[in-house]
């Protein structure tokens, strides 16, 4: 089965960067982190969740790639951005990265995003990201997935 072309454009990208990952597109959905840790048959900690907040002065996209088992802080993040974030709306998040929300991958946004790693990555070797699609994901070294986005590793969860 031909990727999807949102999931193709991060296959794509993840080849031109040099890594051999592959991209794996469900007939099921991968949306929501339990939904993907199924998928991939994996713990619901392995889950990269791309979420998108908006800094409330600036109007800066931040991302927080963080793991499926964990709540992100705001507080924590504001500390981080050096301004008051708040959740990005489905509009904000499709403009800057590209995708919808529930498909965001780690990598491959349209413009430059200020981005941050949950530290609770760094007990797994590897971990499932979302690949462009709400049924698309794949599996990447957890060290990788610092390196290609060039997040700053910190204690997200409250």
């Amino acid at each position: 089965m031909p990727l999807s072309p949102s999931a193709q454009k991060i296959q794509d990208l993840l080849h031109s960067l040099g890594y051999g990952y592959t991209v794996i597109e469900h007939a099921e959905s991968t949306r929501t982190a339990q939904e993907a840790a199924e998928r991939a048959g994996c713990e619901l900690g392995q889950i990269v969740k791309s979420l998108i907040f908006k800094g409330k002065e600036s109007g800066k996209p931040v991302i927080v790639l963080t793991s499926g088992a964990n709540r992100v802080d705001e507080k924590r993040i504001t500390e981080y951005a050096g301004e008051p974030v708040g959740k990005a709306d489905a509009d904000f998040v499709r403009a800057v990265t590209g995708f919808a929300i529930g498909g965001v991958p780690p990598l491959g946004h349209l413009q430059k995003i200020e981005t941050y790693m949950d530290e609770d990555f760094l007990q797994y070797e590897t971990v499932w990201a979302a690949a462009g699609t709400p049924n698309a994901i794949f599996e990447l070294k957890t060290a990788d997935l610092q390196k290609m986005t060039g997040a700053r590793i910190v204690k997200v969860k409250p």
